[in-house]
Formats: structure tokens, sequence, C-alpha cells
């Protein structure tokens, strides 16, 4: 695997060798570390421990495993398996293959890495302070802790405060392991205080070494040092982090584990025989392997040249399509785009072909297109089959093979992969009417083919290198050569039509993001253009339509425009660009519908002169089901975008608020962390979406249905639910998190019901909103006598900062009541509140109100009403977060926006456990109702 990337180094560290803080089982100092024989440790590691007894010591010949009724003892004993999610587990069985290796981020009291290695079956395991370094001069304190199970490598969760090691867990990096010398040298290597080995992770690989420290009188924990031996993948801590540089997971199943080389493999070996390789295939074949509910494609980058190495490429012809990926599993097959939108529907005849295959499962890569008179792919025939609902005569291309009938076969060669492939398509009765192809490998010089293909009219060709595993993301392993020159950019507006076409759309407004994420203008469009096409540009950009431009500073197009929101993607095809990045001769050739315009750059940016760049841009992995289990991943090292949650992040560091430097790589990092805890604030809710394309400074968008977006992962509920308008929102998954992160989200709001019984809210909510002039002190104040309120008339009321200025608090009730009687009875509270304390209260909600007082708002509890769901983040200053409290908490608060992007991570230990009860404590509004009149709060 390359090494990270190497980022700015303005986080630069000391080259000095780590001091170990104190800890419980930890040195004292560095001197200790020398006292022990760690420090100054060397290229391999060849320091001398104090020797242990003979007996603590013997043999690797003569250790034993550990006795499975004791190995995980301490284990099952700090744990309330009724209460905590981590699993129980048991001692596995001795492991025949390769050692399994994990480090889970773990934010209990502190933020610290559990580093876990399999042996004898159980994960023994280190608690990592500061984090793994990939600086040999760094040794970090590993303090030794009991033996997990095997099980627990799969285990991603909030782990509930009030138990052992409560908060936020993560699957930071996880592989294979292997210690030097073999299994019985990591015995003995674990009774000496010194153990060797060599990584295979997402993240780290190389040599490393846990080497014990000397015990201190009184220590219960042993205590190690972790440290990076010198290699070719280690690096300076000046230049690289790992842990800053790479903070998110990589998912309980999401990265394939990096297998060490066999036993009897050698550095330079040839690539086995075909027959070799197809044996080893079959034998893989036998342990199957889950089919993956999630893939996502392998990318190609476009280079100016065919590379110095060409012998060792395949090439093939570029389709003029859409890119499909598509999953069979069980006699039924679907069909889905590069960005994750499930297209089956629109392609009846293609998804009977595909489950018609002889096969169980698999997923394959292809292109779909339409031929034209001339049998060549017609993108404009494409478009409009598609425009009218008509799938019959497309055509899919097939190139490659990823899962066959239990067999992973993404790490295999491409040339396998192929073979495979095509002895599928030669299984199969495909008629000749068959809608399906095998996409044709030639073993031509390139250049000669990309003349042949230009001639044709063909787009240009791709080469793959032969001996390639396949890679989700943009890949140098997969590069395009094109004829002609093309772009996809995203239409920002129109003129309007002159002559013929006045009233009609005249030129499109094109453009594209530079590198630094902001979308600049690219260009006029105006041909190209029918009467069939002009009406659907009109009908599309109808809806879109904004007052203000939504490029950024820098040249505008002159005269007048008609600016649209920046959503929808056009292909163009073009004589090039002008030194100023405008669009010469360009002309429509159709919409893009399976790209987001968010991914769209000016491709000349990313052209490279050769291919040896290392995969960058994974696309969203493909969710098949609204409840598929999904993580934050992790994918690839480049420098191109990151995949975070499943979701590929365009423009990451594009400033969200200026006053902090908050990115939208932030942001998305937050809420693939926190996910576990926002989604069950909004299960079965419909979610409204603040989204900031600009920023929090620019013009912020509230929106409850997606119109002519669309979001990977987000259901469209039923539109009955809401009569008169588009469906409403739900997201209920990471994916769909992600993918509203993806497309600027900030803040999301939840309606006060349930989707099952939209009539019926099952909670109402009280925003203490303080006017001008109020100190906290005051808004605490109210929140204790709006809880004495609610708590005497019988309900158990849970509280929650806004993350803006006040505190929102949320009582559960039962759904017996319509939306008039609940609102209704939250008038009565609130006025009877300001009626009670007039000096405290407001029951009107106008600014001059309430100036030196606390307004009481109700108004959030009417039908289609909602309130920001706890911990989402707020579009404000500072990136306030929503969090829940318990009441007891509330005196150390300081104000609405208390936990915020930049401490809210401190929060992650807590979780959930203030609102604990929250399921159980719903009470009717009936009685309440009757005796309002009568209460008088006590403080």
């Amino acid at each position: 695997m390359a090494p990270p990337p190497k980022p700015q180094p303005s986080r630069a560290r000391a080259s000095a060798p780590e001091r170990p803080a104190r800890t419980r089982g930890g040195a004292k100092n560095a001197a200790a570390a020398r006292r022990s024989g760690a420090g100054q440790a060397g290229k391999n590691y060849k320091t001398k421990t104090d020797p242990a007894p003979a007996q603590q010591a013997p043999e690797a010949t003569k250790i034993k495993a550990p006795a499975p009724s004791t190995a995980l003892a301490r284990y099952h004993a700090r744990r309330d398996f009724t209460r905590t999610p981590e699993p129980a587990g048991t001692v596995g069985p001795p492991t025949k293959g390769a050692l399994q290796y994990v480090i889970h981020k773990h934010w209990a009291t502190r933020l610290h890495y559990d580093l876990r290695l399999e042996l004898d079956g159980t994960m023994h395991s280190w608690a990592v302070p500061k984090g793994p370094s990939l600086d040999p001069r760094d040794k970090r304190l590993a303090v030794q802790v009991e033996d997990h199970p095997v099980d627990y490598n799969d285990f991603e969760g909030q782990i509930p405060a009030g138990q052992y090691g409560g908060g936020r867990v993560i699957i930071w990096d996880r592989g294979s392991w292997q210690p030097t010398g073999g299994v019985a040298a990591a015995r003995a290597g674990l009774a000496k205080g010194e153990l060797k080995f060599r990584l295979h992770g997402a993240k780290l690989t190389g040599l490393w070494a846990l080497v014990r420290m000397k015990p201190r009188a009184g220590e219960p924990k042993p205590a190690w040092l972790l440290i990076k031996d010198r290699d070719d993948v280690a690096r300076a801590a000046s230049e690289f982090d790992v842990t800053e540089a790479l903070p998110d997971s990589v998912g309980p199943a999401q990265i394939k584990a990096r297998q060490p080389p066999t036993s009897h493999s050698k550095p330079n070996q040839p690539p086995a025989p075909a027959s070799q390789a197809q044996a080893a295939i079959e034998t893989k074949a036998s342990k199957a392997v889950p089919l993956p509910a999630t893939t996502a494609p392998q990318l190609a980058s476009l280079m100016r040249e065919p590379p110095a190495d060409a012998a060792d490429w395949l090439w093939e012809l570029k389709f003029d399509g859409y890119r499909l990926l598509a999953r069979i599993d069980g006699g039924r097959a679907r069909l889905f785009t590069r960005n994750g939108l499930d297209w089956t529907a629109r392609m009846p005849e293609l998804a009977r072909a595909l489950a018609a295959l002889p096969v169980r499962q698999a997923w394959l890569d292809g292109e779909v297109v339409m031929p034209g008179d001339d049998g060549l792919p017609d993108f404009g025939a494409l478009q409009n089959a598609f425009d009218g609902g008509r799938s019959a005569g497309l055509v899919m291309y097939l190139f490659d093979l990823l899962h066959l009938d239990g067999a992973d076969l993404r790490e295999q060669p491409l040339t396998e992969r192929r073979a495979r492939l095509e002895a599928l398509l030669k299984r199969a009765r495909r008629p000749k009417t068959s809608p399906l192809r095998l996409s044709e490998a030639f073993d031509e010089a390139p250049h000669n083919l990309i003349a042949s293909a230009c001639r044709l009219g063909m787009e240009g060709i791709i080469g793959k290198r032969r001996d390639a595993a396949y890679r989700p993301g943009r890949s140098s392993d997969w590069i395009k050569l094109k004829c002609g020159q093309g772009e996809e950019l995203v239409i920002a507006g129109h003129t309007e039509g002159q002559g013929a076409r006045s009233g009609e759309v005249g030129a499109l407004v094109m453009a594209a993001h530079d590198a630094d994420g902001k979308l600049r203008w690219a260009g006029n469009v105006g041909s190209g253009f029918d009467t069939r096409t002009l009406v659907r540009l009109k009908e599309k950009l109808a809806p879109l339509k904004v007052k203000t431009s939504p490029l950024e500073t820098g040249p505008q197009p002159p005269g007048r425009v008609h600016w649209v929101r920046p959503e929808l993607v056009a292909q163009i095809s073009h004589a090039g660009f002008t030194h100023a990045r405008r669009l010469r001769h360009g002309v429509f050739r159709g919409l893009r519908e399976d790209k987001l315009a968010a991914d769209v750059v000016f491709e000349q940016d990313s052209l490279k002169k050769s291919a040896s760049a290392p995969a960058t841009q994974a696309p969203a992995a493909i969710k098949t089901g609204s409840k598929a289990a999904a993580t934050p991943t992790f994918k690839g090292r480049g420098g191109g975008a990151p995949v975070v949650g499943g979701q590929a992040i365009s423009s990451p560091d594009r400033v969200v608020d200026a006053s902090t430097g908050t990115t939208k790589l932030d942001i998305a990092r937050y809420y693939a962390t926190v996910a576990p805890l926002l989604l069950p604030h909004l299960d079965q809710r419909p979610v409204a979406l603040v989204r900031a394309p600009d920023g929090i400074a620019g013009a912020l968008f509230f929106q409850k249905h997606l119109e002519r977006i669309t979001l990977p992962g987000v259901i469209q509920l039923d539109p009955a639910l809401d009569p008169g308008h588009a469906s409403l929102l739900e997201i209920d998954s990471l994916p769909g998190l992600m993918g509203a992160v993806q497309m600027n989200t900030l803040e999301l709001h939840t309606w006060n019901a349930r989707h099952d019984r939209i009539e019926r809210p099952d909670r109402f909510v009280i925003d203490l909103d303080p006017g001008d002039g109020v100190p906290w002190d005051k808004v605490q104040e109210a929140a204790l006598l709006t809880r004495t309120l609610l708590t005497e008339l019988g309900f158990t009321p849970f509280l929650k900062t806004s993350g803006g200025k006040g505190l929102h608090v949320v009582t559960p009730i039962k759904r017996l009541h319509d939306w008039d009687t609940v609102k209704g009875f939250t008038k009565q509270l609130t006025e009877h509140l300001a009626r009670l304390m007039p000096d405290r209260f407001s029951a009107l909600s106008g600014p001059k109100n309430r100036v030196g007082k606390i307004y009481p708002d109700y108004l959030r509890n009417g039908r289609g009403a909602t309130t920001v769901a706890a911990w989402s983040a707020r579009a404000r200053a500072g990136i306030g977060v929503s969090v829940p409290i318990g009441w007891d908490e509330l005196a150390a608060v300081t104000g609405g926006a208390h936990w915020h992007l930049g401490n809210v991570e401190e929060r992650l230990r807590v979780g959930a456990g203030p609102w604990a009860g929250y399921d159980k404590a719903a009470v009717s509004i009936g009685g309440p109702a009757k005796q309002l009149g009568a209460v008088r709060p006590r403080v």
C-alpha cells in the first residue's frame, strides 16, 4: 500500500521521543522507559528488558494457550450485557488463516485507541492514549487491558453511560497481523515483554513492536510502548499524524482485511499461471462470502497519453452511456447508478436479462447505452429513451465481475475477473436479442486503438492494468483517453431566447467547481437543442429559479440571466477552453441524471501525464435497503475527495463557518461519528433540512421535499401523508444522513409525530427563547419552572440545548390526540406561565414583547412545524450542537451552544444517558389539560 499523503506541516511535532505521561499502570517519565530498556529503540528493537523469572518466560515450545474458562473472565466480569451492546463472546477456535487485527477509537473518560491482536482465540488488547504514530522516534504508551472476544472486532456503537468504558466506539482500523517468527514466537514475546509483528491494515502497515516497561510497585496494569519500526512506510511525526489525517471509521465490514503474503511466497515471484490462479479462485469460492449489500464503482483517471508500460494494460472502448452496477440475489436483479440511485424500475428488460443469468448471487459492473441507427452508442437517443419511459432497445456492456456465488473476486487480477465474466456469459443461454454484451478487450497498441475509436465516432478508450485488483474510487489503475473534448458541467442559469425561441431557454450558463471547490462560470452553450429538449429544459429549470447568482465572485456572464440553483448536470461537447476557462463552441448533448452537481469539477484540473498517482475519490456506496447496515467508512489514501460514512465528500475544504474555519469535511466527520446517537431521533419522523451551499454566511435553504434534486439514501414518504404537497422526507440510515450532508445540509429538523400515525403527535416541545437582555441564569431558571409545572401535571419532561440561544423542553405523550388539541394545550401552558410570572415569561412572540423576558414558544407543536433534532449541528457562527442533557447537569451548562463542533466529542462518552427512560415516559394530555388552571408552580 502506498504511504499516506504528506500534509502541510502546520501541526508539526517535536522530533524528540515522546515522554509517556504517568498513568495508572504507566511509567512516570522517559527515565522509566530507559530503565526498562525500552528507550532508544533501534531499527530492529534489539533492546533488552529486565529478564523475567524463568517460570514466567519458558521456551516458546512449552508455552500453552490460556485456558478457555479464564481467558475472558475479566472481560465478562466488567460488563452487564443486559445494558451494553457489546458482544459477550466466547474464546474462539484456533485460527487457520490470517490472524485478525483491529484498532478501536474510543471516546470514554478520555479519547484513546484500543489496539487488539488475535492470538489463541481472543483479542489481546492495549489502550493507547495518544494513538499510534508512524514515526519510529515516537514511543507511544500502551496499557495492557483485559482480553476481548474476537466478536468484538465488528463492534461499533455507544456504550451506555455508567457502564464500563461508557462512550462512543468506532473501528478506526482493521486487517490482519503477522507475528515475527510465528505464533509460538508471539506467545514467547508476550511473556518476555517484546512482541514484533507486521500489520496489514487499511491505515497501518509495516513492521511494529510492543515493548513492556519495567513494572512499578502497585501498578495493576502492565504498561508497554508501541513503536513503529524503520521501514518504507515510516513517516516523521512532523510530516504526518495518521490519527489526525485519517480520523474516520473503516466500518465493521467495509474494508477487506489485507492478507499477508503466504509463507512460501517470494518478494518478486511472477504471477501464477491462469490455471493456478483459477484454482485459487475456486478454492476461495468454497468458503462462501456473504454478498455485500453495498458496493461502489472503480473510476478512471483522465490521461493525455498512454502509459509507457502499455503492454501491461488491457484496452476497451469507452462507451457513451450511463455507468451501472448490477446486484443479483436469489433470482432478482437490481440496477444502480454510480451515485447509488436505484434505476431497476427504469430498465425492466435489463433487470430480467440479468436475473436470468446462471448465478445465485453476483455483483457486475458495466455501462448501459442506446444504439443509434449506425449501431454505435447514441447518448441523445439514450436520453430520449429515459425521458419517454421507453427502455426497450437498451444494451448493457458488462466489463467486470466483483462477486460470484459466494466468492469475492475484487482482490483477484483483472485478467482473472474478466475470464470468470466471459465464462459466465458463455454459459448463459442468451437469445440473439439479449441486451447483455461483453465489453471486448483489445490487445493492441493504444495509439492505434484511440485512432480507430475516434474514426468510429466513439468517446475514446479505457485502459486497465492487467494485474490490478478492483478498487472503488478514482484510480490510476484505470485510465481514460478521450477522442473529442467533452465535459460534464453544472447549469447555473440561462438567458432569454430570441427570435423564434422567444420566451424559451436561450443559452445555458455553464459552471464547474475549481480546485478550491468554488463554482465558477465556464461559458454559455446555445446549441444542440431541439424543440423537445427545450420544453424539457424549461420544465426542469422552472422550479429551480433563484434571484441571485450561485456563482462565486469573479467573472459573470454578460446580459440578463435567469439564475437557477446549481443542481442539474449537462453533458457538453466542445472545442476546448479559452485561457479564461470559457467553452469554445459548446454543444448541449443531454442531462446527466446519474451524477451530482457537487461532484462536477473542471476535468482538465485532474488531467495526469502518467498513470502513477494513487487512488483517490470513491463514490457513495450503493444502498440496497432502507435499513441496510452502514457505518462511517475510510477509503483510499490519495489526495482526492475523502469518503466519510460511505459518501464521497466533494469540496471538503470549503469553509462553512469563517469564525471557526469549520469545513464541509468537518461537518461530514461530525455527522458520521454521532450517527448512532442522532438516527434514533430521526427514526420514522418526517425531516426537514437546512442546507447551506455557500456556508452559513450565504443563503440558507429550508427544504421539506426533494423536489428536483436527488439525495441517495433519503426516503420519500407516501404523498398521502401531506396532501397537496410533494413527498415528505425521512432519514433512517447513515447513507441517507451522509447523502444529505454531501448536499450541504447543516441542520435536521423533525416533526412531533411519526409517519405511521402522522395525525397523532407523540411529543410536544417548549422552546425557551430568550429575548434581548436576558442573562443565561434566567434561562436556566425558566427551564426549571417549566419542568416544575409539567411534573406537577404528571408529565416527565426532558431537556436539551438548542445549539443556539436557548433550551428545548421535550415531553413525550401518548398518541391519543390530534394536532390542534396538542397545540391548544401547549398554548395554555405558555399562557399559564406568563400569567403567573409576567416578569419572566411573555406569551407574545414579537421581539418587542420579550425584551428582558423569555418566550416559551409553543408554535413548534402545530402540524408540519419542526424542531431541530437532538445532536443536529446548527447553521450559526460557532456551529453549536443541540445536545440532550440531564436536569442535574443544567447548572453547569453555560449557554444554548455550550457544545459545538469544537468540543462536542467530549460529550460522546455520555451519549444517550441523560434521556434514559424516554421511551416509557409518555402519558396522555387529557387529565393535565383539565387541571391546568388550578396548578401553581413551586420553585
